[in-house]
């Protein structure tokens, strides 16, 4: 027989788990779609409703029957804990398979590092960092990102220039101070993550944009990308998971019109 003061336990433990079941549960709104986005993280995200991850949130209001309501925080130390869990908004639009902070949704697109140059530049045809055409060349790349450790490995860092990967891009615009320096030949190359440089490659006609999917050594340089939600929704994930099977297609033709460089599962390829 259970002694009375484990069973008591056991009944109090199951109470404050239904409890924090339910308090999760209630964090989510059911009369808007509440999105948590940096307001100038220009081409993804833009308080003006520009980026492609707006795009998508409108898209998928519409498919929700929804409006969508935006909390507005800049990327970077804080984010999540002010927005998401602070129950502020209920999804991120784009977030990193694996990252513990959040609860993710099954990945919707994959996309990869890669190099920027200007098309009529010497090194238009690089699609690997360790090609020697790359060597004692100025190339600009974010600070602590994967790529800045295969430059390393590829002996490329006497002439990397770096910068801050956590900026306020309201004040400061690190990819577009480097796609502009390699415009005007200040730099030979840029690395840069695909969803930021591909949009704003494609809007520029001197530049190119090649995804580095040959990459053999160091830190991939591929990633999925999935929504984000509150640890413990699982309910809330599966209505997502299901809402992005079914409109894959309309999400793919959102992305590709922004310009991103969207790749198969593997990051092998660009996908089909």
């Amino acid at each position: 027989m259970m002694k009375p003061f484990l069973l008591s336990t056991i009944m109090a433990a199951c109470v404050a788990a239904s409890a924090a079941s339910a308090q999760v549960a209630d964090l989510r709104s059911h009369t808007e779609l509440r999105v948590c986005a940096d307001p100038a993280a220009v081409p993804m995200s833009s308080e003006d409703g520009s980026g492609f991850e707006n795009r998508i949130a409108t898209f998928l209001g519409e498919k929700l029957n929804l409006p969508v309501t935006y909390t507005w925080f800049p990327q970077g130390s804080g984010f999540i804990r002010k927005t998401l869990r602070a129950g502020l908004c209920d999804i991120v639009i784009g977030y990193a398979q694996g990252d513990e902070m959040v609860l993710n949704t099954n990945h919707y697109y994959t996309s990869a590092y890669g190099i920027v140059t200007r098309k009529d530049s010497p090194l238009a045809s690089v699609d690997l960092l360790e090609d020697p055409a790359l060597k004692d060349k100025p190339i600009g790349v974010i600070a602590g990102t994967p790529p800045a450790t295969n430059m390393a490995r590829a002996g490329l860092a006497k002439n990397m220039k770096g910068w801050d990967l956590f900026v306020d891009r309201r004040v400061e615009n690190p990819v577009g101070d480097m796609l502009a320096q390699v415009k005007s030949g200040e730099l030979a190359a840029a690395v840069l993550w695909g969803p930021l440089a591909g949009p704003l490659v494609k809007a520029d006609p001197e530049l190119q944009f090649t995804p580095l999917v040959k990459e053999t050594t160091g830190p991939k340089m591929f990633y999925r990308i999935t929504m984000g939600v509150r640890l413990g929704e699982d309910s809330w994930k599966r209505e997502l998971n299901s809402l992005i099977r079914r409109n894959q297609d309309g999400i793919d033709a959102i992305l590709r019109d922004a310009g991103v460089p969207i790749l198969d599962d593997y990051g092998k390829g660009l996908k089909p």
